[in-house]
């Protein structure tokens, strides 16, 4: 039988978690229900399938722009009155893309065996978010698919562009990083030491060179002589730091870190309230109870330090406190933002004012991502070329000494030449 790993709250309110065998998810659902526990997540345990194993980069993707266009058209067919069943298998046929090809085949087939259209998705956890299955069962339970299916292509599309302008903002500045670090080896391997031979030359080997000169001789030999030691450094830093930042602790220290870095942590903030603005309203209008709503929003905002907060704010609804109330004392979150909420849940439109505050937080970052890009061309030529003119001045300067030591003994060799003789 099939076992399950579940996330609920009892009948006080408190989180728990567990794993229990059933038949279907469904089933789980049902006997934690018996229990007296609330479920907020179940999940299917698999055991190990060879078949399961696939190369990453052979690996078959569905692009979230599959997902935007495949929701849209359902939600056109479902609006016009076509059964579920049939407009999952039309869509299957005019997919372009195998694997959402694949996956809309077996929702299908699920759907057609007796499954909701919630579970069938359920099982695609690494195509469809907990966002969207969540608002899915909402929908189906209250009869308003079309409509929901709507908001979650919009959702999406908005998401989407959201990260592809921070995307794109991003690419700019890391491509001339790596540009300034390779003419920096550059340098390092093949123009300093070339320079540092001349200058010994000229000046000898008790030739006193200048600090800055002898430290970038320094770290040249050191790179020429132990190159497979920089690398093994550099690379063996760059893996550690990535896999720590993937544990629980290492991803909540580096989230506290963004948000606590200049000019970083208010593009953090904006864009984290737009996105919980957005998918809270989205969870709400769905007709998903708050705590649900909560819980589903604070795992969507991708920040650590922001979700925990969230948590937080949901074991004191739970206590019987409205959700704006918490987060007026938030760090994190502008104060507009409990103040608006407050005022929507006092007139029951906390959905359309959360869109609201989303649409104005999505242009303040783009104007802050605008702002940056503009300023981070001219920061990055001002870093490469303060590196350059470092480096040439270091090994420059000691020739033009040594070049001014020659000539003065050039002018007086008549006089040298008298003293040898005589």
């Amino acid at each position: 039988m099939p076992k399950f790993k579940y996330s609920a709250v009892d009948e006080s309110g408190k989180n728990t978690s567990g794993s229990i065998e059933a038949s279907t998810r469904s089933s789980a659902a049902a006997t934690l229900r018996k229990q007296g526990y609330r479920p907020l997540n179940i999940r299917e345990e698999k055991g190990f399938d060879p078949n399961d194993i696939q190369i990453p980069f052979l690996k078959k993707k569905v692009k979230n722009v599959d997902i935007v266009i495949t929701t849209r058209q359902l939600s056109t067919m479902i609006g016009a009155g076509v059964p579920l069943v049939r407009s999952l298998n039309t869509l299957k046929l005019q997919a372009e893309n195998p694997a959402m090809k694949e996956v809309l085949e077996e929702i299908a087939h699920d759907v057609e065996s007796g499954s909701s259209f919630a579970d069938a998705l359920d099982k695609h956890q690494d195509v469809f978010s907990d966002i969207y299955i969540n608002m899915v069962r909402a929908a189906e339970a209250g009869g308003i698919l079309d409509d929901v299916l709507k908001q979650l292509a919009s959702q999406q599309e908005k998401d989407a562009s959201m990260r592809k302008k921070i995307k794109s903002a991003s690419t700019y500045p890391m491509v001339l990083l790596v540009i300034t670090f390779i003419a920096f080896f550059g340098l390092m391997l093949f123009v300093v030491p070339k320079i540092g031979d001349i200058i010994k030359d000229l000046g000898g080997p008790d030739a006193e060179l200048p600090t800055t000169t002898q430290v970038m001789l320094g770290i040249s030999d050191f790179m020429i002589n132990y190159w497979y030691f920089v690398i093994g450094i550099v690379v063996a830093i760059v893996v550690a730091v990535r896999r720590y930042i993937k544990t629980e602790s290492g991803k909540k220290k580096f989230h506290q870190l963004l948000l606590k870095t200049p000019a970083v942590n208010n593009i953090v903030i904006k864009i984290a309230v737009a996105r919980f603005a957005r998918t809270f309203s989205a969870l709400m209008s769905a007709g998903v109870n708050v705590l649900d709503s909560i819980r589903i929003t604070s795992g969507a905002i991708g920040n650590k330090v922001i979700e925990e907060e969230l948590r937080a704010a949901s074991d004191e609804v739970t206590a019987g406190k409205q959700f704006s109330e918490p987060l007026r004392s938030s760090k994190i979150f502008p104060p507009i933002v409990p103040q608006m909420l407050a005022i929507g849940e006092e007139t029951g439109q906390t959905d359309t004012i959360l869109i609201k505050i989303a649409e104005f937080y999505e242009e303040e970052v783009d104007n802050l991502i605008d702002g940056i890009s503009s300023i981070i061309e001219p920061v990055m030529i001002v870093v490469m070329g303060s590196m350059v003119g470092l480096i040439a001045a270091s090994v420059i300067g000691p020739i033009s000494s040594i070049s001014e030591n020659i000539g003065i003994i050039l002018l007086d060799l008549p006089l040298f030449v008298d003293i040898i003789i005589n």
